[in-house]
């Protein structure tokens, strides 16, 4: 059982990694520059959090499913940034 420090500092940690990709799809957006971004990362990112949420429901960890909704959301969005960005070079 979580104490209600452990869980504060659980919430914290959630909070912080699951807005992590924030800042890069704020300027992805403003920017549009995207070239620099692995997609490969994206995808991995994106599945690892996809499986982290299935493993919150699998324990019933609300923290863990909504931190990690937020930030598959933020990879998502990151992708789809990239996607339509990025500059398709043919050699």
């Amino acid at each position: 059982m979580a104490t209600l420090e452990t869980s504060i500092v659980g919430f914290v940690a959630a909070a912080l990694t699951s807005t992590g990709l924030a800042p890069q799809v704020i300027r992805a957006f403003r920017t549009h520059e995207v070239d620099d971004l692995s997609p490969m990362m994206m995808v991995v990112l994106g599945g690892g959090m996809a499986l982290w949420i299935v493993y919150g429901f699998a324990i019933g960890d609300a923290i863990v499913i909504g931190a990690n909704i937020v930030g598959s959301a933020f990879a998502f969005a990151l992708f789809l940034l990239w996607a339509r960005h990025r500059t398709v070079t043919t050699e």
